[in-house]
Order: C-alpha cells, then structure tokens, then sequence
C-alpha cells in the first residue's frame, strides 16, 4: 500500500510482510499476536481485537469492497480501542480527497484517521501523516485563521466599551451596554469558539479531560452568567448587583480569552507545519520527471512513478538521479550530501551505485534503475522520518502521567477558589468568585505540557535526517545520549566492507584448478549476503569464469555457506566451519589472518566433497574515518568494544590501527546477542553499530541499534538509528543531537512545569491579601497561548542545532 506525492516517489504507508492489515480499523497485526481471525473466500484475516473480527464476520464484503480502508500506522497501539474505532469511523465521512492523506495527533499518535478533525483525547487538531511535495492547504488552519480575524474585530469595540466606555463619552445605561456587549460577543464564543465547545463535549462523552475542557468551561461559564445578568439581573441576590439593579457581565472577558485561544491556536498550528519541513526538503529532491531510453536507443521524458526495475535512464549534468540504481556509461561527480551530509563531490564511473535525489555535478551518464518507488532510499528516508516524528519518547511519560491528574485537579482549584472569594473575598464577592475560578481554568490549560516533548522529537529527526542519521523512533535518540558502551561489528562498519580478492591458495591435495575452485565458489556464494561471498563472486566476473545454479544452499551466519553445484558438494566458510563438517585441513594451512602492508588478509577456505581444496585470501581496508570517531566517542566517555565472527588474528590487526582494547573474535550472532545482554546487566547502557544480516540479533538486543546505512535491509529494520553513509561519524553527530534533543525537552517540560505552578496560584486569589494581585482572565488567556507558542519556537531552535 502507498502514497504518490507530487514529485513522483511512491510512499509507503505500510512495510513489512510479517505483518497483515486489520480490513476494519486499517492496523497493522503480528498474526502471532492476532486478537482473532476469521477466513473469507480462501484467504485468512488476522484482526487487533475480537469486535473487528465479530464486525468482519457479519459483513466481510462492506470491509473488503471499500479501498484504502483502515489507515492505523504500522506498529501504533491504541491506548484504548475507541481510539482505533474512532480513526474507522471518522474515515466513513471523509472525502475522495481526504482518504488521500492521514490525520494524527502529535500528542496521541495513536488516534489516525483519513482527512482533518480533532483529537478525541486531548482535542488538539490533527496533523497530516503524509507529507507531500508540495505545500498542501490546511483546512484546520484556514478556519482559525478565519474565526481569529472576525473574533478579534468583534472583541476590539467589546473590550473598549467595556473598559473605556466612560472615557470615550459613551455614556449608556448599563441595559444599552450589556445588550450591545451581547450582540458583539456572542459571534465569537457561539462562532469563534465553537470548535472549542465541540472539543469540550467530546472530551466530556469520551471522560478524557483535557486543555478544551477548561478553555469550555471557563469561557462557558463567563458567557452564561453575562447572558442571565444580562436579561435576567433579578435572579442574582442583591449583594450580587450594583446600585442601578444591574448585576456584572464578562462580555470582554469571554470575547477576548476566545480570541486569544484562537491566536494561539493559529500560532501554534502555523509553527507546526514548519516541523515538515525536513521531509518536504526530501521529497522535493526527486525530479518529477525521468529521461527514459527505449530498446531502441530513443529518449522519451516519463513521470518518475512509470519508471520500472530494469529501465535505462538518461541523467544530464545539474540533473539529479531519479531513482536508485547504477551507472551503464559515463561517469560523472554526483553531490551525495543528501546521504551522507558531506559536501564534496564523490566521483562515480561504470558500475558504480547512484541514489535517488542526489545530484550530477558535472557529466552526463546512462544508469539502471533497480529499485524504484518505495524502495528507493529516498522514500525509506522519507517513511522512516515521518514514523520517527511520530514516535514518543519515554520522558514523556512523565508528561502523560501528569496530564492525566492535571486536568482534574485544576477543575477542584477552580471550584474550591470560587467558594473561597464567595466564603471570604471583599465585595463584590460573586464577581471576584467568578474571575478567580474562570481565570484558573484558563491559565492551567496544558497544553504547553503536552507540546514540549512530541514538539522536540519532530524538529530533532528532521534535523537528523538533513545530516545523514536517520532516526527510526524516540526512544532510540533519548537512550543515545545515555549510552556509555558502543559495540561495534568489524566488516563493513570499521572497515569499507568491500572486500578484494588478493589471492588464490590451490592445495596441492585437490584435483581442481584455480578457475574451478574459483568458478565452483562463485556459484555457491551467489546465493549468499556476507561480503566474503560477494568478494569472491566479483573475482569470478572479473575473471569473465560463467558461474552454475546452486541446490541446497544454506547459510550459516558467522560461519559459512554450502550447497550442491554439478552435483558436488561445496562448503565454503571459515576453518571452523570446515572442521564442524568433518574437513581437516592439511597442516599449517588453517591460518585464518595474514598481513599485506596495514590491511588485514582474511582467508576463506572451501572443500568439495569434503575434502579441502584451497582458500581465499581476501583483503578489506578500514576506513579512513573509523580511527577519528572512535578517539571522539572515548574523549566522550564511551567504551568501545569490537565484535567479529572474523579470526582473532583480523580482528586484533584492525583493533591495533584503531586503538581499541576490547575485542572479542569468531563470535556467531547468538554469542553477540547475549555478550550484549551481559554488558547491560552489568548496568551499561549499550549501542551496537553493525551492517549485516548477522548482526541483526544485536542489534535488536542493544538499547540502541545502529546501522549503516550501505548495510543490509535486515539489519536497518532492527536499529532505531541509520547512519546512511555507513560512517562511524555519524554517531558521533547523533549523541550530539540526542543531547541537544533532551535539554531542549527538559527546557519545555521545565517551562510549562514552571508557568503552571506559579500561574495557578496567582489566578486563585493567593497572593490577593498580601499582595493585591489578582488576575484577569484576558491576561490569563493570554500567557496560555504564550507558553504554548514558546515551548514550540524553543523546539523550532533544534533546526539551527550544530552537528
């Protein structure tokens, strides 16, 4: 399932197939894990929970006939199900258009629904999920920009008759002021203010209190109370009204503080759309065309989404590549900044990978595609960026737990200041009553709480992404900067991970040549992943030898690989791993390191029929910036510790070059994943940096997996962070923004913490007898949308964060 944006790239909304889609609520479901499953017209529908499975059951045609249904993220989990049903129901009344684009909430990713509208929980709009090229309206925008300006022109000419009214030689009686006061105000609370009101009822039908249940509340009642002082001033007690009989209204004060949420609003949803950004940047990169050459040498311009695997393109200088793949003729400098946040040019000829988005500098070539639409790494970076967004970090638990007793809580004070100023308060003791409660409920709004975590994470993975480290979720980039153990994998994360075949060792016990054993490998390793493997495979091409099919093959990680091939038996591997098969190699040929200059020779060794036959001496230089980081990341504090499953001999000569102390050789992945569990029960926090299908189970067991970007698919599936130019550097970029990323956090939640507890006591009246302040419900309205804009534009700061 996918997305096209604007420039082409097919988005995808959901990956992986180990999981299947709910057809009633759109989640994504592990079938392990399937709270049921019901089977139609052949095929088996894994559901979240038993009602969907009920509701498919009756009606299995209504859910499979309507395209597009469901829209719950991958991975997402409702806090409760009303959640999922929600985003169900809502999607029914959605447009053809709407159904396009998915709404969630920043502060409860878990409610996803097709098209705009407001939370259930909290009552905040919804922000769009799929970012597109190009700007898209925002209709929840548009309306508060809309009801703010008519609010705040009717709120001007209230507030001045309310408080100037005398100054301005408007001299009215008190029934002429209040009516026209009436007329004025009662657009704004009944038509500015109605999106509020309608998030205070849902947050009362669905007992889920929230900022809209205070902001309904206390514009509520300041309305109400003006409206009976209005036309019915008897029913107030006589202590209640003034010498002319008429009782105190609160026009302005209900006006204004509308108003004013409504500028907050508007502020804050204006700010928001600047957090997509980053991801417009991305999508932006793709040209929304591509110079196809058809099978008879013609060129022809195609929309990029009708590019297919396997299509020559033509990619002219200033141009930037269209899709992932590699180059057939020509060579050029391409701008790979984009992935590896570094500026200068990388030279690119015949047979070289390109990606999606970067950009050609100077020559013309003719390249490949090989993975187009979702599977370029464009629209990896741009999928992953989006969830990451999404994601929520552990410090907002404490957030959560505290909203969640906040609201509650500030309704008591409210009530409890009301009966104080009525019980105790000078005269006159219902209006003073009446501004406390109102200007507590309005002041306490928690919504600045809410924002300062989920605002934060946004800014920091777009950041991220503009610098080549690719944040899969917020846990990750909080953890990150805890992390005082990194273990590392050695091939293809120290080193380039491009090993060469330098030599070929023929024992002379074997009745093979050269070319056999080398062609006979070749077939076997074709099937295989491990850079070794691909080594040797290349060797083959070089040396134009025509390799066979394979049967049987299997691999072991850590170990080797073995197969049929015309009928013999191949093993290919390490000496342990010939020796777990009964092959004895002959005497002093089971070396497994030998030295050219300061490069590491790695010997592969292969056996027909079980019977040793040779060895492959390959080398793989480490890479020039692997030295730099790991002196950074121990001036940091940081041990460093290598995993390999290599020999110790490769191992201790790549350590030597790169000073660290700490390694641990000929490790399978089962081994890596439980010295990991060992290091964390020693109480380190643990990162683990590898590239490879074995290194997976590591990485999912560390608390923080990083992958290297130019590493396996497996691999970046069980990290939480990419460095998609596969450079150690990149960590070291990653710490500083997690970093940065927790004091911007810790700011926020300080900040709202801090307005709210001094906020609160002052709008009650405390400070009242010793201090005569007390506060007006406009100026309390007021500093609420203040905290709430400055928590963002501390957040915004992230972007322009020195990495």
């Amino acid at each position: 399932m996918s997305s096209h944006d604007a420039s082409g790239i097919s988005l995808p909304i959901i990956k992986g197939p180990a999981k299947h889609k709910d057809p009633v609520c759109g989640m994504m479901v592990d079938p392990e894990k399937a709270a049921g499953k019901v089977e139609h017209a052949g095929q088996t529908y894994y559901f979240c929970s038993k009602s969907c499975a009920e509701r498919f059951s009756r009606e299995p045609e209504k859910y499979l006939a309507v395209p597009g249904t469901g829209g719950m993220q991958q991975g997402s989990q409702p806090a409760d199900h009303h959640a999922a049903h929600y985003s169900q129901a809502a999607e029914s009344h959605a447009t053809t258009d709407e159904k396009k684009v998915r709404y969630t909430c920043p502060m409860h990713p878990e409610i996803i629904q097709f098209g705009p509208g407001s939370c259930p929980i909290c009552g905040m709009a919804l922000e769009p999920m799929d970012v597109f090229a190009e700007v898209e309206a925002d209709p929840e925008y548009d309306s508060m920009r809309r009801r703010f300006r008519v609010s705040a022109a009717l709120s001007l000419p209230v507030l001045l008759l309310s408080m100037l009214g005398e100054s301005l030689g408007l001299h009215l009686t008190p029934t002429v002021r209040n009516g026209i006061e009436f007329l004025l105000a009662t657009p704004v609370v009944l038509w500015g203010g109605w999106p509020f009101f309608e998030r205070f009822w849902t947050s009362l039908v669905n007992r889920s209190p929230n900022m809209f249940t205070l902001i309904g509340l206390g514009t509520g009642a300041a309305y109400l109370d003006s409206v009976a002082a209005t036309f019915f001033p008897q029913i107030f007690p006589a202590s209640f009204r003034g010498m002319d009989g008429a009782a105190p209204v609160y026009f302005e004060a209900a006006a204004v503080i509308t108003t004013l949420v409504l500028l907050g609003q508007v502020l804050e949803l204006r700010a928001r759309q600047r957090t997509s950004g980053a991801i417009r940047a991305l999508l932006n990169l793709a040209p929304q065309q591509a110079h196809l050459i058809a099978a008879d040498g013609t060129e022809r311009d195609v929309p990029l989404d009708q590019v297919k695997r396997g299509d020559l393109l033509r990619v002219r200088p200033g141009e930037r590549v269209p899709v992932d793949g590699s180059i057939r003729e020509g060579a050029s400098a391409l701008d790979e900044s984009m992935v590896t946040g570094e500026p200068m040019p990388v030279e690119k000829a015949s047979g070289d990978k390109v990606t999606g988005g970067t950009l050609n500098s100077s020559g013309s070539f003719v390249m490949e595609a090989e993975r187009v639409g979702s599977e370029t790494m464009l629209a990896q970076i741009v999928r992953l960026v989006s969830e990451a967004q999404r994601s929520r970090a552990p410090m907002q638990r404490l957030a959560d737990r505290v909203a969640s007793y906040f609201v509650p809580a500030v309704i008591l004070i409210a009530v409890l200041a009301f009966f104080g100023w009525i019980l105790f308060g000078p005269e006159p003791r219902f209006a003073h009553a009446l501004v406390a409660a109102v200007s507590v409920l309005i002041i306490a709004c928690p919504c600045a709480l809410g924002l300062a975590t989920p605002m934060s994470i946004m800014v920091a993975v777009g950041r991220g992404a503009q610098a080549g480290v690719l944040i899969r979720n917020a846990e990750a980039l909080e953890t990150l900067a805890k992390v005082d153990t990194l273990v590392v994998d050695k091939t293809g994360t120290l080193t380039e991970g491009k090993p060469q075949v330098g030599n070929i060792v023929v024992f002379e016990e074997s009745e093979v040549s050269r070319e056999q054993l080398l062609r006979l490998v070749a077939s076997v390793e074709r099937a295989s992943e491990h850079p070794l493997g691909k080594a040797i495979v290349r060797a083959a091409e070089d040396e134009k030898l025509l390799t066979q099919s394979v049967e049987e093959f299997r691999a072991t990680p850590g170990g080797g690989a073995e197969g049929k091939v015309a009928g013999k038996h191949l093993l290919a591997g390490t000496a342990k791993f010939l020796k777990e098969r009964g092959v004895q190699l002959p005497a002093g040929k089971s070396m497994g390191v030998f030295t050219v200059g300061a490069a590491p020779v790695t010997a592969v060794y292969a056996a027909i029929d079980s019977k040793a036959a040779g060895a492959f001496l390959l080398t793989d230089k480490v890479k020039s910036s692997s030295a730099g980081a790991i002196q950074q990341l121990k001036a940091e504090g940081v041990r460093v510790v290598m995993l390999t499953g290599d020999r110790a001999e490769t191992a201790q000569s790549v350590a030597t070059q790169l000073q660290i102390e700490e390694i641990k050789a000929e490790v399978i992945p089962e081994e890596k994943s439980e010295i990991i569990a060992n290091l964390k029960k020693e109480g380190r926090v643990v990162a683990m940096a590898g590239d490879g299908i074995n290194d997976a189970p590591a990485l999912a067991a560390a608390d923080v997996g990083i992958a290297m970007g130019t590493g396996t698919d497996v691999a970046i599936e069980n990290a939480g962070i990419t460095l998609l130019k596969g450079d150690l550097r990149g960590i070291v970029r990653a710490r500083k923004l997690s970093r940065a990323t927790i004091r911007n956090i810790q700011q926020n939640l300080a900040f709202a913490f801090l307005y709210n507890v001094l906020g609160i006591p002052i709008a009650a009246g405390v400070f009242y007898p010793i201090f005569g302040w007390l506060l007006s419900p406009m100026l309390a309205s007021a500093a609420m949308s203040f905290s709430s804009v400055s928590v963002i534009a501390n957040a915004l700061r992230l972007r322009r964060a020195s990495l």
